[in-house]
């Protein structure tokens, strides 16, 4: 009885969670609608979350282009298909590796420093103040970071989707010499825009989860410093797992608007 007692209490625990956690995001949603805008907030969110994280995005974007060309060509080596490997990048990059990729690396940068942000301002009392001196503070806090994080995430994954073709291109002239003019021909030869824009939008939804639940764990911090560190940890994580399981669904619902289209 005692461990039924534990597992109970587990999955009301985590049911609770997941309630709490939807109705803050559907409260942000709405409140993102409503005066005041606080765009001077989200501009300096913004410059946070998109402009600093260029240089992460920009280094890994190149990385992961460089690795997935050395992998692509051992690949369709095999095949005598290596004229295939800038468009197989490509529409690999902008499909699914783009997009979910730059997600986790904003939900570890971006995520992390929300939950310790708020959770700080928690524990010193400084979101009371703020609501004391008449100002929303989950207006001015969590919806203007909700929309920043929104707005950048897609900017960044068009970004990391370049740098990923820029770093196929290095790797791929390296080794066969292969001309700028004739890579990007290839590269860009079978994406469309039902391949870009909606791998693209998607990353809105996961800008959305990144900023709904790092803002949430740092309203709800308790016990201190212990707790912010706790409220950053776990905002990267949830966002992580989250991030994931939304791509999968997501996915399907591409499939379902462009059949011929896989995303």
């Amino acid at each position: 009885m005692a461990i039924v007692d534990r597992v109970g209490g587990s999955v009301l625990s985590s049911l609770e969670f997941v309630g709490a956690l939807a109705t803050f995001g559907g409260r942000a949603i709405v409140s993102a609608f409503r005066p005041p805008y606080e765009v001077g907030e989200i501009v300096r969110h913004l410059y946070q979350f998109g402009l600093r994280s260029m240089p992460l995005i920009l280094t890994s974007g190149f990385a992961i282009g460089v690795v997935l060309s050395m992998h692509t060509r051992a690949t369709l080596a095999r095949f005598g298909a290596e004229a295939m490997i800038p468009a197989g990048l490509a529409v690999a990059l902008v499909r699914e590796t783009g997009p979910l990729t730059a997600g986790l690396l904003v939900s570890g940068r971006v995520g992390a420093g929300i939950g310790a942000e708020i959770g700080a301002m928690r524990v010193t009392e400084q979101i009371d103040a703020l609501e004391a001196n008449a100002v929303d503070a989950f207006k001015f806090l969590a919806v203007t970071r909700v929309i920043a994080c929104m707005i950048a995430m897609p900017l960044l994954t068009v970004m990391m989707d370049f740098a990923g073709i820029v770093g196929g291109f290095t790797a791929e002239t390296a080794v066969s010499g292969m001309s700028w003019q004739l890579y990007f021909e290839r590269s860009f030869l079978y994406l469309e825009f039902s391949d870009l824009i909606p791998a693209t939008l998607k990353t809105v939804v996961f800008g959305f989860l990144i900023a709904s639940v790092a803002s949430y764990l740092g309203f709800t911090t308790s016990r201190g410093t212990e707790g912010v560190g706790e409220a950053s940890t776990r905002s990267v994580v949830m966002a992580s797992i989250l991030i994931i399981l939304s791509d999968v669904i997501l996915v399907k619902i591409i499939f379902f608007f462009y059949p011929q289209v896989p995303a």
